[in-house]
Order: structure tokens, then C-alpha cells, then sequence
């Protein structure tokens, strides 16, 4: 992981706790210190430097983040080293379009745009009272939000969700239980919490019916 500002080092820890070893690089050292102990390996470096990054047996790793977002060249430049390389998958963060252009460019692997990204998922929840709202590709989305009062205390096989309303109920969770598939003979309270699946405007507009 390199560059560890809130993105990067939110990234770097949740990799941690799924268990997976992390490097994590950064040029700041108060941000280095701040994270000593909480990654498997951190150091303070320049990134943009290929020596250094050989140094860190970079180039030996399958898998590269650059979360860079300050410093524009520094991310295309740490970006490029990286692809040179050849042997890991890179990810890297964009905070603009033209930058996101810049690192396709470059051929890398995948380009995520984390502040435009989160912006559009909060307006869909700003916007309605779903609870959760995750857009797989652009126009499907995943959706999680309380059951309409027409499908609660029926098995979802009898409600004709998918056909008049173009979702499927994949998951529910009772108010007091665990989380479970949902089948054509679940039956829906109305204290349950689903998550329904299907092109994004009609999941969308089954999470705001009540």
C-alpha cells in the first residue's frame, strides 16, 4: 500500500484484519509512526524512486495500491514504476477525472475513484430511506432497506416481487437474527431487514416503498 492518507491507510488496516500482510509506504513520517505496529511492515520512502522500491522488494509483490492523492506527478510516477515492473496487479486511487485518464493510460489495472465513488452512494441514501446502497457495475445495485407492507407476511414465492418490480430478494435478516438467503418460501416481517438485487433504478425505487 503506498501512500497511507485516510484512504490508504483505512485500505492497508481492513486488509489486516481479513488477515492479509501489508507494506505499507509513505513519505510523511508522522504518518509512518502512526501506523507502526498496525501493518506488517511500514517505512517511510519515496515512492517515486525505483532503487527504493527494489530496495522494498516492491517488484517481488502480486498485488500494488497506490492511494497517492495529494500529489499528482508522485502518483503517476509511482503508478508507472509499478507497471513497469510487471508482476503485480495495480490498483490506484484517481481524484479527478483527467487523473484517472492519466493512470488508464498508463495501463493500469484498475482505477477507483473513492470521493466520487462514496458522493454517489450517498446521494441515493440521502435521497430515500434505504439503508444501504452498493452499485455493482454502472445500472445494477445492490440494495438493503425494510420490506414494503404488500410482501410482508407472505412467502416471497407468492408476491411476484421480480415480475412486478423487476428485483430479487436475495438476503434477510429477522430483527433479532442472522443474516440467511431469502427463498421462494420466506416469509418477510415487517421489522426484517433485506437486501434486494436488480437494475439500479428499480432496486432503488423497491427500497423507498413502504
Amino acid at each position: 500500500m503506498i501512500g497511507l492518507g485516510r484512504f490508504g491507510s483505512a485500505l492497508a488496516l481492513e486488509l489486516m484484519a481479513t488477515g492479509t500482510d501489508v507494506l505499507g509506504i509513505d513519505a510523511d513520517e508522522e504518518t509512518v509512526q502512526s501506523l507502526n505496529g498496525r501493518l506488517t511492515h511500514v517505512v517511510r520512502a519515496d515512492s517515486t524512486k525505483e532503487t527504493t522500491l527494489r530496495q522494498l522488494s516492491v517488484h517481488q509483490f502480486d498485488r500494488a495500491v497506490v492511494g497517492i492523492g495529494s500529489d499528482l506527478q508522485s502518483s503517476i510516477l509511482t503508478t508507472s514504476l509499478l507497471l513497469r515492473f510487471g508482476a503485480a496487479t495495480v490498483w490506484a486511487k484517481a481524484t479527478s477525472d483527467a487523473h484517472g485518464e492519466i493512470l488508464k493510460q498508463l495501463g493500469t489495472h484498475h482505477v477507483v475513484y473513492p470521493e466520487h465513488d462514496m458522493g454517489r452512494r450517498e446521494a441515493h441514501l440521502v435521497r430515500s430511506d434505504i439503508l444501504d446502497f452498493i452499485e455493482i457495475e454502472d445500472g445494477f445495485a445492490m440494495v438493503k432497506t425494510r420490506p414494503p407492507a404488500h410482501v410482508v407476511g407472505r412467502p416471497l414465492g407468492t408476491t411476484d416481487v421480480r415480475a412486478t418490480h423487476g428485483i430479487t430478494v436475495v438476503a434477510v435478516k429477522p430483527r433479532t437474527g442472522t443474516w440467511g438467503y431469502a427463498t421462494a418460501d420466506t416469509v418477510l416481517g415487517s421489522d426484517d431487514t433485506i437486501i434486494v438485487a436488480g437494475e439500479t433504478a428499480r432496486a432503488e425505487a423497491f427500497g423507498r416503498l413502504r
